[in-house]
């Protein structure tokens, strides 16, 4: 937990973006695995831990806009929750540690929301990932389902996104930490790419390096030889020579701030003469982005910029042609990356996304395209200092993608079909690193991991 007055100025900072009403925050609450006694382990909302820190469940926050009174809603423990949990900080000194004056029972909140409305009070509140959440929140404001997602507070949402995205000196040395553990995650996965081995093997140890440092992962990992499939979940393969690894992972540091890496690794420790043709392409445009990253540049302008590199390298191997700048806009390198160049990161993995990826990645001047592959793009406004971002380009080699748009005669002016039988076995080369958008530039989050192809070899 940060000093509380980081909290109390993160809360008067929202307070004094709204007008008038209340802001109500709940945080999350237990999620039964099976059974009521058996929950997945318990993961704080992101939005309540950034305004109120408190890191435990059934809590909710109301913050008058007007009077500026704070009221932190939550249970006293009874003897058997000691008996079965533990003695745990009772609720007044949880308020006292992030700077809340006033608490109430949970079993309060009803009654409280209920007076409010009938006084004509604004009610601001923020869409929730969490089926719990929602549920909670149809029965506090009496709205259905549908009503309850119509009616999320825009101001409120916009205020968030304004706040959380610029991080903080606090927020920095997480994500720091985060990426440095992360790092730890990808040397083990290195250690262990060697023919035989299973991919579910190589994600077990992921999640084993993460617990033995007290740590969560920040996401399900990404451990497939079959890159070409985006988020891969499947782990069933074993290894073998001469295949391509690629893992993304990432783990939270101690405050839940989430790291998020990818490397690409040969399998057994050397790249093919074609695979290193390929890691060099995609490492081309990682080094492309992060010579362009600083504040004031649209990020959808470094992602095409990206792309165009991509394509340069694409044609040096005989499998795109034609003008480049052309290419790019018709969207023809999209068979072979069809998604965006990065995502914010902080709190969450793709941080904020659970208010909706156009409210935290685009803005009034820079709009989501339509055009597939750009509009994969999560981040296209423009960089601000203090943005926490990925960098992920990749190139992909997707049978159905390809088959698809050969029989449609698509972009053949671009696209050279025969030459890609050539690469039909490839799969997916992606890279990843996360990045802190300084005045001037950009640097890395954490120590570097190894990225060039003599590192990775040797």
């Amino acid at each position: 937990m940060f000093l509380k007055e980081i909290y109390q100025q993160r809360r008067q900072g929202l307070v004094q973006k709204l007008d008038k009403g209340v802001i109500l925050l709940l945080g999350n609450v237990d999620s039964p695995f099976n059974y009521a006694d058996n929950c997945y382990r318990f993961r704080q909302d992101s939005h309540f831990l950034y305004f109120c820190g408190l890191d435990s469940p059934r809590l909710a926050v109301i913050l008058d806009i007007e009077s500026g009174q704070e009221i932190l809603f939550g249970e006293e423990q009874g003897l058997e929750d000691v008996i079965w949990s533990g003695l745990q900080c009772p609720l007044s000194a949880q308020a006292e540690r992030v700077g809340i004056a006033k608490t109430a029972p949970l079993s309060a909140l009803d009654a409280t929301i209920s007076t409010l409305i009938k006084g004509g009070r604004p009610i601001h509140y923020l869409p929730s990932s969490r089926a719990e959440n929602h549920i909670t929140l149809s029965e506090l404001l009496g709205k259905n389902r549908l009503e309850v997602t119509k009616d999320i507070s825009l101001s409120l949402l916009k205020a968030v996104v304004a706040l959380r995205s610029i991080k903080g000196e606090e927020e920095i040395a997480e994500l720091d930490a985060a990426a440095e553990l992360g790092g730890q995650l990808h040397a083990a996965a290195r250690k262990m790419a060697h023919s035989g081995v299973f991919e579910w093997e190589i994600a077990g140890e992921l999640s084993a390096v993460a617990a033995r440092a007290g740590r969560m992962l920040s996401f399900p990992p990404i451990v497939t030889i079959h890159g070409e499939i985006l988020h891969n979940h499947q782990r069933h393969h074993s290894l073998q020579g001469g295949d391509l690894l690629l893992v993304d992972c990432g783990v939270e540091s101690s405050h839940h701030y989430a790291s998020d890496h990818t490397r690409t690794l040969p399998v057994c420790g050397r790249f093919s003469s074609l695979q290193r043709d390929l890691y060099q392409l995609v490492l081309n445009g990682m080094m492309c982005a992060r010579e362009l990253i600083r504040p004031g540049i649209p990020y959808r302008d470094i992602h095409l910029s990206v792309c165009r590199t991509l394509v340069e390298g694409l044609q040096s191997l005989g499998l795109m042609q034609g003008d480049i700048d052309q290419a790019v806009a018709a969207g023809a390198h999209a068979l072979f990356m069809p998604h965006g160049l990065g995502h914010m990161l902080g709190l969450d993995v793709h941080d904020m996304e659970d208010l909706g990826e156009d409210h935290v990645g685009y803005d009034d001047k820079v709009q989501r395209s339509s055009q597939f592959g750009l509009s994969g793009l999560r981040l296209g406004r423009e960089l601000q200092e203090g943005f926490t971002i990925t960098v992920e380009p990749g190139i992909y080699f997707i049978p159905q993608l390809i088959e698809q748009w050969k029989a449609e005669g698509r972009h053949n002016e671009f696209i050279n079909y025969e030459r890609l039988v050539d690469f039909s076995d490839v799969g997916g080369i992606r890279l990843e690193d996360d990045v802190l958008v300084t005045k001037t530039s950009g640097r890395l989050l954490g120590p570097p991991i190894p990225l060039q192809i003599g590192e990775v070899e040797s």
